[in-house]
């Protein structure tokens, strides 16, 4: 399993408890979970890495528990329970100073000191639904959720939010608009955090500004965005909704750019890799997708058996090259496209069997004619 878990460059999670790797070079994927011990309980929630080298990747599950992956040994190396099942979902894992920082549904946000089974609890608001870290200040981390604001926290002094985000103001009908923050990230090389909305907004916020309102606003489409990921020159972010519509929004202008084709269920996660133009996504339609951000094209499609809730792309320039002579014996294949064209060629159409019916009824109707006429 070591082999194989060296060959992938995605790193996907399921619904049913199984962490998917999958080898863009050799077009495969694998499973690296023991079909016996799989339960609804294990279904992985969240992912992240748990080394700036990304030779661990951790895995958040239902059951509370968290699991270390190692992506050399290719098997898990550690099991940690850190939260009940009765207090929500994972929505984020982090790793500070060799402190591990988990956060639940429930909104409590807890740091585990490496060693040690006592950690420091932040009640960070109920409703959660998405917690970030910020990549260069390593102690900061945002929240936002449902009727929960943006918030930002510091880890060292976790006593309160350091940045509460202020409602916009009343609609056109003099209504108070919604919260409910789906998805953040902070931009790097700034202060600046963009977010997405369950209604259909991205909004681009700084601290530095007194208002603590929104600085950019836009809208994509009608229904709920649940992810987002920056692009590697932090000028666009990429959105995905429900309805497995992808979009490139210019954070410059507020403007669509260009959308990206071909899925067919709600975006779970999505990923842009820090330096090559591609965006990875996958969702409940069980496929994992990467298109390209320079011509909006479909580069690969994998299809991994389960439902998808996360994933992870590995952070290297070479994604599409492996070790040679490496080919792993039991994987899922690329779908080709194609693949099947012979068969439905030489099956019968419906318009084909229509009109032989209709020929054999005239054919009938014309004999019945002649009889007649003879008589």
């Amino acid at each position: 399993m070591a082999e194989k878990s060296q060959l992938c460059s995605v790193w996907v999670g399921s619904e049913t408890g199984i962490l998917k790797g999958v080898s863009l070079s050799k077009k495969q994927a694998f499973n690296f979970s023991e079909a016996s011990t799989l339960s609804r309980d294990q279904e992985v929630c969240v992912l992240s890495w748990g080394d700036p080298l990304e030779t661990e990747v951790l895995l958040g599950c239902v059951s509370g528990e968290v699991r270390t992956f190692s992506t050399e040994k290719g098997r898990y190396i550690e099991h940690r329970q850190c939260s009940e099942p009765g207090l929500g979902r994972f929505i984020g894992l982090a790793v500070y100073d060799s402190s591990l920082v988990t956060c639940v549904e429930s909104g409590l946000l807890k740091v585990w000191p490496e060693g040690s089974e006592d950690c420091v609890e932040v009640a960070v608001g109920q409703g959660v639904c998405r917690m970030r870290q910020d990549p260069t200040q390593r102690h900061r981390v945002a929240t936002g959720g449902k009727e929960n604001p943006l918030k930002v926290w510091d880890l060292q002094k976790p006593e309160a939010p350091i940045f509460t985000a202020k409602n916009v103001r009343n609609d056109w009908l003099d209504l108070r608009v919604p919260v409910w923050v789906k998805d953040l990230q902070f931009i790097p090389g700034s202060d600046k955090i963009v977010t997405c909305t369950g209604h259909h907004q991205v909004r681009v916020y700084d601290p530095s500004c007194p208002t603590r309102r929104p600085v950019l606003e836009t809208t994509y489409e009608e229904y709920p965005l649940t992810a987002l990921s920056l692009t590697p020159d932090h000028s666009s972010v990429v959105v995905g909704n429900t309805h497995g519509q992808l979009a490139i929004i210019d954070l410059r202008k507020g403007l669509v750019r260009g959308c990206l084709k071909g899925l067919a269920g709600s975006v779970r996660g999505l990923q842009c890799h820090p330096s090559l133009p591609l965006v990875a996504s996958c969702g409940l339609d069980r496929f994992l997708r990467v298109h390209s951000l320079t011509d909006r094209t479909l580069q690969h499609k994998v299809y991994l058996k389960s439902r998808l809730n996360c994933l992870l792309l590995s952070s290297r320039d070479n994604l599409e090259e492996g070790p040679a002579g490496l080919v792993g014996e039991e994987g899922v294949k690329e779908e080709e496209e194609g693949q099947g064209d012979e068969v439905w060629d030489t099956m019968e159409t419906v318009t084909d069997r229509v009109s032989k019916r209709a020929a054999e009824e005239s054919e009938g109707r014309t004999g019945k004619k002649k009889r007649k006429a003879a008589k």
